[in-house]
């Protein structure tokens, strides 16, 4: 099929989308000259910003765009957002430094497959394992250029192959529970789109029972994909954050940590969390030295 590019311009208010795609929550995404380019919903697009705006671009005709617009969340009001987040000095640097951070809305299979090959990994690597994913097992879709561009893999396609096949991907330990995970979903074991109806606790425990899944991969499923605020996911990074920020003078045991984090960030401290993560990852220097694991 020939390529028909299309494009679209949408309003662009208090949101920076350079931060918001290198914040560490996706992981297909790539700078390419004065925009960014990957795939959404199958589709690649490219995204400029111009202004107040941004343009959407893609490779085939496209006159509905609610899986884009969707997907980076913009109808959401982030300053009705912000406004929510507790009152105090670590909060107000972490908003000052990262203006027009938002979440965004990842499909549940890419969001919770990309997670578990996060577990001890850089940024940057689990990007390339996504890559390689996608590139060996993913179908191709048209791009807007020579290079050939693929969808992330479904679970069914993944669940045929082998632990050497996905290992090849540089996953290492994570292909044996990407694996294990798309097996479960393709013998209907949980449905992911019922996680939705499902309480927070509930969904969590859900996807708990997925091989290499715990709590902190749990939480970032809910809150990326499934747009549960509620979730507060607590990686190597948000840990020292809250210890650095908050505790500076004690240590905290995790049960005390864990009640914290429940009731001092609000009713959106999911979006705190992504705030306090990109905040120490990028201009705190005394963390950023010695920590580097997603």
């Amino acid at each position: 099929m020939e390529n028909a590019e299309t494009s679209a311009v949408f309003p662009l208010q208090d949101h920076d989308l350079a931060t918001t795609l290198g914040s560490g929550q996706a992981f297909r995404w790539r700078a390419v000259g004065e925009g960014w380019e990957g795939v959404v919903a199958g589709r690649w697009v490219r995204l400029t910003v111009r202004d107040a705006t941004v343009e959407a671009r893609t490779a085939l005709p496209c006159t509905e765009w609610s899986w884009l617009t969707g997907y980076l969340r913009l109808e959401e009001d982030l300053s009705a957002v912000i406004a929510t987040f507790p009152d105090d000095a670590p909060m107000r640097a972490a908003v000052a430094a990262c203006p027009g951070l938002r979440l965004l809305r990842q499909e549940p299979w890419e969001c919770l497959a990309s997670f578990i090959l996060s577990s001890t990994k850089q940024i940057v690597q689990i990007q390339q394992c996504v890559a390689l994913l996608s590139h060996r097992f993913g179908d191709p879709v048209a791009g807007g250029g020579p290079e050939t561009w693929h969808a992330f893999p479904s679970f069914v396609r993944l669940a045929s192959a082998t632990e050497a096949e996905l290992r090849a991907c540089k996953l290492g330990f994570r292909a044996k529970y990407l694996l294990g995970t798309a097996g479960m979903l393709a013998a209907g074991e949980i449905d992911l789109d019922a996680l939705h109806a499902l309480s927070t606790d509930d969904a969590r425990a859900a996807l708990m029972r997925f091989p290499g899944v715990g709590r902190k991969i749990a939480d970032c499923v809910l809150l990326f994909a499934y747009g549960r605020q509620d979730a507060f996911p607590v990686d190597v990074w948000v840990l020292k954050a809250l210890r650095f920020l908050y505790f500076p003078k004690r240590e905290p045991k995790p049960d005390r940590l864990r009640r914290f984090t429940e009731t001092h960030f609000g009713p959106n401290a999911g979006y705190a969390q992504q705030y306090l993560f990109h905040y120490v990852r990028t201009k705190v220097p005394e963390l950023r030295s010695r920590t580097k694991k997603r």
